[in-house]
């Protein structure tokens, strides 16, 4: 559930790839040639051990349900897993499975937390990337650093396709694994089709297709194509620019104007799939659509939206565009990436999330970046120029319908945009390497400083998801981290127990226990060995079988546990960047965080309407529980390297929570 960010994955390192079958090393002047493991050699997701899995299940959610509720569960469970049980039924045809597929738990992964979700996919679903604040002397200024994100995007997209692109290896946690790339080779060919009830995400291979490639530009909620590769020559960087130029010029012909189609993909999915059944009755409708269906990427140029370019609002405007009085109309939802560029310098990236997780969207923002920032323009000094056709504006036949159909979306998005309650916060007392002289993870740790902020708040922890990268294996995606664990419970009610007092000692005991426990739930996750997909497949088996939902899956427990009330992931940057979604669920916390040397960045998200959840309240809650663990560290350090004979006695009580 939630953005699947990077996880604890998060770190890894490069080697290059020039060829398909070889990977550079480089060394301090000389490279070596080693073999790639092609994809069909990485390993095979394993199915767990049946009882592991329940065993575990059981553990995660004792603490999180009252006493009556997990006894009944306790028999639950104990009855499915039971010897010739409905449990190993399903547990046989899962390694049945597992032995013809690639990965076994893809499809139903890809379902079940994606394409049969019908909630809209901005805020919902779809992350965004912010990039750093430009500063625009005018809007031939924003064009300029449109066209070089365009040229910049056209080069990775060729290493892409060249499959020549850096292959990532572990580091962190089982450091040095080489990872699945597939998710790279689906950046700018995918397109997520909307259904009545569940969508269909298609990739588009470059082989099959003989069309020029293309890409969409949005402006002023106007939709226009130009083509990369006229005459079979790929545009440079100044003609790109030119022909942006002539989109902005176009974009004000108020006789041409065409309706703002794009708010029908900000709508439930289900809505626009109606909407889309509507419009393909005219070949005008069904042309556009072919279209923007097959482009590389979609870049919209965004109008100034009048708000102060803060953090949070520049997430906001990245997230769902400030609703279709500002620039929610402005947007392509279903394409895998949207590029966005204001002519105030509000700039970014927002991914349809089906076809792949943080990282690429991570590593894709992070070259762009540099491509922009590094060395000067290629072609700034070009002096021939082609005589190229113009950009062409995308038509649209409608009636008062259809009509009707775009105003119904436009308010949904509002009341969607007025409910975000988003809030960045960069915590700047300390950051990642003051956690690692501590000898902790730095991930683990900030976990645990999320358990404890929502404890401060709630008297109580949820179920909580943390992403973690199943890339190690074929095909592979993610599995949940659930960071609630007994161990955070125990320590989070020693730094808030108000008619208990723990001792320093105690307390940092539990924190290292919380921290390892996390650590070792990170580990068996990212080995296949997590407890999420492992249920799911046996609850999409027993469906496959045509048989009746086993009791294990109707369970209060079962549903409570996969009501992620926290939605976290770790995304770090290497560039001044941050990552940003929304909760999961209506009484739920996003919350995304970018640990760096010396700060952290957290984008927390809740939803107004609910009166349970306020992200300011969380921060502050977050922003005290970090410095109360920070001092914790510090004083049993200090008492730690106190002399022996030193006059005092042993580490001071401290009354919890102060």
């Amino acid at each position: 559930m939630g953005f699947q960010g990077v996880g604890v994955e998060s770190n890894f390192i490069t080697l290059l790839r020039p060829l398909e079958f070889f990977i550079c090393i480089s060394t301090t002047d000389s490279a070596t040639a080693l073999p790639v493991l092609p994809l069909g050699v990485l390993p095979k997701i394993p199915v767990p051990p049946l009882k592991q899995t329940l065993d575990t299940y059981l553990k995660c959610v004792q603490h999180l349900v009252n006493e009556e509720q997990f006894k009944k569960t306790k028999v639950i469970v104990e009855k499915f897993g039971a010897p010739g049980g409905v449990g190993e039924v399903l547990q046989k045809r899962l390694m049945e499975r597992r032995d013809k597929t690639s990965n076994w738990v893809y499809d139903y992964w890809l379902e079940d937390m994606y394409l049969n979700n019908r909630l809209a996919l901005p805020v919902n679903s779809s992350p965004a990337m912010v990039f750093p604040k430009q500063t625009f002397r005018d809007h031939k200024d924003a064009l300029r650093f449109a066209a070089r994100l365009i040229q910049g995007v056209l080069e990775y997209k060729a290493l892409i396709d060249a499959r020549a692109l850096p292959v990532d290896f572990a580091r962190g946690q089982l450091a040095g694994t080489p990872f699945c790339m597939e998710q790279y080779y689906r950046l700018f060919t995918s397109y997520r089709y909307p259904g009545l009830k569940t969508d269909m995400l298609k990739v588009h291979m470059n082989a099959v297709s003989s069309a020029p490639e293309h890409i969409i530009v949005a402006c002023k909620n106007q939709f226009f194509v130009i083509d990369i590769v006229p005459n079979n020559k790929q545009l440079n960087e100044t003609e790109i620019f030119h022909q942006l130029e002539k989109i902005v010029a176009m974009s004000e012909n108020a006789e041409e104007k065409q309706p703002p189609f794009g708010i029908l993909t900000s709508d439930g999915r289900t809505e626009w799939a109606q909407a889309r059944e509507t419009l393909i009755k005219e070949q005008t409708n069904r042309d556009s659509l072919a279209l923007i269906e097959s482009c590389v990427c979609v870049v919209c140029l965004d109008e100034p939206c009048g708000l102060q370019p803060s953090d949070t609002n520049r997430a906001l405007m990245m997230l769902h565009g400030g609703g279709h009085e500002k620039n929610g109309a402005n947007r392509w939802y279903d394409k895998s990436m949207q590029f966005v560029i204001g002519m105030n310098g509000v700039c970014g990236v927002v991914c349809e999330h089906s076809p792949f997780e943080g990282i690429v969207l991570v590593q894709c923002s992070e070259y762009l970046m540099k491509y922009i920032t590094g060395s000067p323009s290629k072609t700034a000094k070009l002096t021939t120029e082609r005589d190229l056709a113009p950009p062409r504006r995308l038509l649209w036949k409608y009636n008062p319908h259809i009509q009707g159909l775009l105003k119904a979306s436009a308010d949904r998005l509002q009341r969607l945009v007025n409910n975000l309650d988003m809030d960045v916060f960069k915590f700047m007392s300390y950051g990642k390497e003051f956690i690692k002289k501590q000898k902790m993870s730095p991930d683990a740790f900030i976990q645990v400083a999320l358990q404890l902020a929502f404890y401060k708040c709630r008297q109580r922890l949820v179920s909580t998801y943390e992403s973690a990268s199943l890339r190690r294996f074929q095909e592979g995606r993610v599995d949940n981290i659930r960071s609630a664990t007994p161990e955070a419970l125990a320590f989070v009610k020693s730094m808030t127990d108000e008619k208990t007092t723990f001792s320093d000692s105690e307390k940092m005991k539990r924190l290292r226990d919380a921290i390892n426990a996390q650590t070792n739930y990170t580990v068996a996750a990212i080995t296949g060995m997590g407890i999420d997909n492992h249920l799911l497949g046996l609850l999409k088996t027993a469906k496959d079988l045509n048989m009746e939902k086993p009791e294990i899956f109707c369970d209060e427990t079962y549903l409570a546990s996969n009501h992620f009330i926290l939605s976290t992931s770790q995304v770090p940057t290497a560039v001044e960047m941050f990552c940003c979604y929304g909760p999961v669920v209506p009484n739920g916390y996003g919350a995304c965080y970018n640990p760096q040397s010396d700060h952290i960045i957290f984008c927390v998200s809740s939803f107004w309407e609910n009166t349970e959840t306020s992200s300011a309240v969380l921060i502050k809650a977050l922003n005290e529980g970090l410095l109360e663990i920070r001092d914790l560290c510090n004083r049993t350090g200090a008492a730690a390297t106190k002399p022996a004979d030193s006059s005092q006695g042993p580490s001071q009580t401290h009354k919890s929570g102060k």
